[in-house]
């Protein structure tokens, strides 16, 4: 989202999973077979220095590695949301190095990152190998939520308390954050402004789980509201968007630093 969640808690933007109607809960995600795949895509295809920056050619290959943030340091389990000072902790940096190594034969011209510290550090060791200077993009922000700060874990903290459960009212906006097409347009303009910059190239993008999976439901035409169970977004993975010119042809998902279950509390 570590602070992203697929279980209620530090950093979902869903708190409750009985927010989610009964039908929905049910539901499976089935993601599209290109969208799954052992490594992200490679390519070593040089910069386009003459190319007119307002013209990008059909046959040009462009990829945008969206990258979910490492583990974070947060001993509370409390919901941080967009608060300061969360780090990320012992394994997660060693995640951000696996997914620097995996990345490191790969023509890398930008990395830019949320402004929140765990996707700073987590951008920092890739955009070190490429001798690149991180880049801050607003847009790549963890979602809004009204629960930041506090402990939203299922049976315990905030969702003990009636004077919370109104903010649980409507799932499908959702009622407690920042809505999802929102999420979905801004991180759609973080990736078209990038993929702009690095035509020819590739470039990679540092963001928190429920923007990541949000935007990705949103370019296959997926609802964007969901069960948070049946996210395909792990500690660290990486979700690339392949492009040839300015159509997306593919979306590949991967996970350089290893899986992390989303039943466990911060995966």
């Amino acid at each position: 989202m570590s602070s992203d969640h697929d279980k209620p808690g530090a950093d979902s933007h869903e708190p409750v999973d009985a927010a989610t109607p009964a039908a929905e809960r049910a539901a499976t995600e089935t993601p599209a077979a290109a969208a799954v795949a052992d490594a992200a895509p490679a390519t070593t295809k040089p910069p386009v220095a003459q190319a007119d920056p307002d013209i990008v050619d059909d046959e040009i290959e462009t990829i945008v590695h969206v990258l979910r943030h490492g583990e974070v340091h947060n001993p509370n389990g409390i919901l941080y949301g967009r608060l300061p000072g969360f780090s990320l902790s012992v394994s997660g940096r060693a995640q951000a190095g696996a997914v620097a190594r995996a990345l490191a034969d790969h023509d890398i011209a930008l990395v830019i990152a949320s402004p929140l510290q765990r996707a700073q550090e987590t951008a920092t060791p890739i955009a070190e190998q490429h001798g690149l200077t991180v880049r801050t993009d607003e847009n790549l922000i963890e979602a809004g939520n009204t629960f930041e700060g506090l402990r939203v874990s299922v049976g315990d903290g905030a969702l003990r308390k009636p004077r919370h459960w109104w903010k649980l009212r409507d799932p499908f906006t959702p009622s407690w954050g920042e809505p999802y097409l929102q999420i979905a347009h801004r991180m759609l303009a973080a990736v078209n402004k990038a993929r702009v910059e690095a035509a020819g190239r590739e470039v990679v993008l540092v963001s928190h789980q429920l923007p990541v999976w949000t935007l990705r439901r949103f370019l296959q035409g997926q609802r964007l509201w969901h069960d948070p169970r049946h996210r395909q977004c792990s500690l660290a993975s990486l979700t690339s968007l392949v492009y040839r010119g300015d159509t997306l042809v593919d979306i590949v998902y991967s996970e350089p630093a290893g899986a992390s279950d989303p039943t466990v509390h911060g995966a």
